[in-house]
């Protein structure tokens, strides 16, 4: 059994442990109230902007334009969307494995666009290229951000640098509830878009092209994905918030749940300590007489 001092000291360490794990959770609750706010707030703009280009794309048949077809070049992109800070439980590996696992994504045929310092070095570690690392990015995201990443994309594509274009990031579903999501932003998935619309998930739009089809969609999707991106950035803040208050509640619990079993390991030994200290008494006393 432990002394009496080495429970002590344990003790007073997990106490200060617990004490920093919940003031963090103090400060991610604060932070997601914002975040979900924000998140929340933008959700229908975002999920209108989709709606908008699944119906142009819908009603305008089968164009041959730039962006709907698969670039020549040989590699993908992917926007890898984490955080600059740990302690949120699963959070920024979920991500990791996510585009690992994509039978799309493989280390040697994808150019990394990171967001976030954790995703930018899990992925380093499984051999993928980081093309850009734009990390700063989300610790206050901006939509001008998301501009001015998706003018360097699609100069990328127009080049014919990469082919194809995702993008990683968590959805805020609730408080706890974080979903790992991989879309593919360009070309234009006209599944995904068909696959909604047989939903009942079909928008309305006024298709009065001018000067013609391939302008306007020149002119529509980059801020399609602009608004996307930035959409995930929202998400991913409230999601690592989210994400982060639980993992430090779960380890202010557990922290508490320590100390409990140590107050009994304590009180045990000072039992113990005493039962011995009167033991030898009584056996001294015993010799004298």
């Amino acid at each position: 059994m432990a002394s009496m001092r080495d429970i002590k000291r344990r003790r007073a360490s997990i106490q200060s442990t617990g004490q920093i794990t919940k003031a963090m959770k103090l400060v991610s609750t604060v932070k997601l109230q914002k975040s979900r706010t924000k998140a929340e707030s933008s959700k229908p703009y975002f999920n209108q902007m989709y709606g908008t280009i699944a119906a142009m794309l819908e009603r305008s048949g089968n164009m041959d334009h730039k962006y709907l077809c698969t670039g020549e070049g040989g590699k993908k992109a992917v926007i890898a969307i984490t955080s600059n800070r740990g302690l949120a439980g699963g959070y920024n590996n979920n991500i990791v494995k996510m585009i690992v696992a994509s039978p799309e994504l493989n280390a040697g045929d994808t150019k990394v666009y990171a967001i976030g310092r954790k995703g930018r070095d899990g992925l380093v570690r499984k051999g993928y290229e980081i093309a850009e690392d734009y990390s700063e990015v989300i610790d206050e995201p901006m939509y001008q951000d998301a501009s001015d990443l998706t003018a360097v994309l699609l100069e990328s594509f127009g080049k014919g640098e990469i082919g194809e274009i995702y993008l990683a990031y968590t959805s805020f579903k609730n408080t706890v509830v974080h979903i790992p999501k991989l879309i593919r932003l360009l070309p234009f998935d006209r599944e995904a878009v068909e696959a909604e619309e047989s939903n009942g998930e079909k928008a309305q739009a006024l298709m009065n092209y001018e000067p013609n089809a391939e302008a306007v969609l020149d002119q529509i999707i980059p801020k399609y994905m602009s608004s996307l991106i930035y959409g995930a950035l929202l998400e991913a803040v409230a999601s690592e918030n989210g994400a982060r208050m639980t993992a430090m509640d779960s380890a202010t619990n557990n922290a508490e749940e320590m100390l409990g079993k140590l107050e009994i390991q304590y009180n045990r030994a000072r039992q113990g300590s005493i039962t011995q200290e009167l033991t030898e008494i009584i056996a001294g006393a015993n010799a004298i007489s």
